[in-house]
């Protein structure tokens, strides 16, 4: 095992670890944040089931997105869709190939190319747009570049300089049984192989404080998740609820 095995390892232990945690620690912070209005985009269901399936179509299909700006649709849509079918190709480095998967690579590989479309059509709008640019921060084109360079150094290693996809299975499986300091496993020794997995590294580590928790985020939003019925159900906090127990306890006592 080479000093650049270990240390790749290492780091993707703590990327993963960052990731779980921040991930959920934000999760958790989002379930405890109070709505204390009810305020659902309308026109808004005025069922459960019907905000179910109203939640269905925006991550499904950007509904609201495609209503405001069918441009900005198109290529987030292509970028999404083009990340969906490019993640369930690198599952093969986690599990063990099924038909599924042997399906699903030929659309992996070149979903890598629509991706990288998407991603600059994305980055493109926050320069040639003024209103956009106006309020981009360094933060949006840094994480923009860097997930168009994960996107690109991707496609070097299926287009121009192939890797051992053999070993790299390897590496993620001894590191998912705690056995990469072993004798087998190590990464080939491939310079692109290796910038690839140190961004994708980074991006694991800074997920959990960017603004790619919306992807999260999305399901606890009140203008998204809320059934529009304010004449039929008052809608109060539990805070707001335990504040207005509390002034009936006080009243009560100084009625006294």
């Amino acid at each position: 095992m080479t000093f650049v095995s270990i240390l790749y390892g290492l780091l993707f232990w703590a990327a993963t670890l960052i990731l779980v945690v921040g991930v959920a620690m934000k999760v958790r912070q989002y379930w405890n944040t109070p709505a204390p209005l009810k305020i659902p985009t309308t026109p808004a269901p005025v069922t459960q089931g019907g905000v179910v399936w109203r939640m269905f179509r925006e991550v499904a299909f950007f509904e609201s997105l495609f209503r405001s700006n069918k441009i900005l649709w198109l290529f987030a849509f292509l970028f999404h869709m083009s990340l969906w079918l490019v993640l369930i190709r690198h599952s093969r480095y986690f599990v063990g190939m099924n038909d599924f998967l042997v399906f699903m690579q030929p659309f992996g590989r070149y979903a890598g190319i629509t991706m990288v479309l998407g991603l600059a059509g994305l980055w493109a709008r926050r320069f040639l747009v003024d209103r956009v640019r106006y309020i981009s921060a360094p933060s949006d084109h840094l994480m923009l570049a860097l997930l168009i360079a994960i996107g690109m150094s991707g496609l070097m290693m299926s287009f121009v300089s192939h890797t051992d996809v053999t070993q790299v299975k390897a590496f993620f499986g001894g590191m998912l049984t705690f056995g990469f300091f072993g004798e087998e496993g190590g990464l080939p020794a491939d310079p692109i192989v290796l910038v690839h997995l140190l961004l994708v590294a980074i991006l694991m580590i800074i997920f959990p404080i960017s603004k790619l928790l919306h992807a999260p985020g999305v399901f606890f939003s009140p203008t998204r998740n809320q059934v529009d019925n304010p004449r039929e159900k008052r809608h109060v906090s539990p805070w707001a609820l335990e504040l207005e127990r509390q002034g009936k306890t006080f009243l009560s006592e100084l009625n006294k």
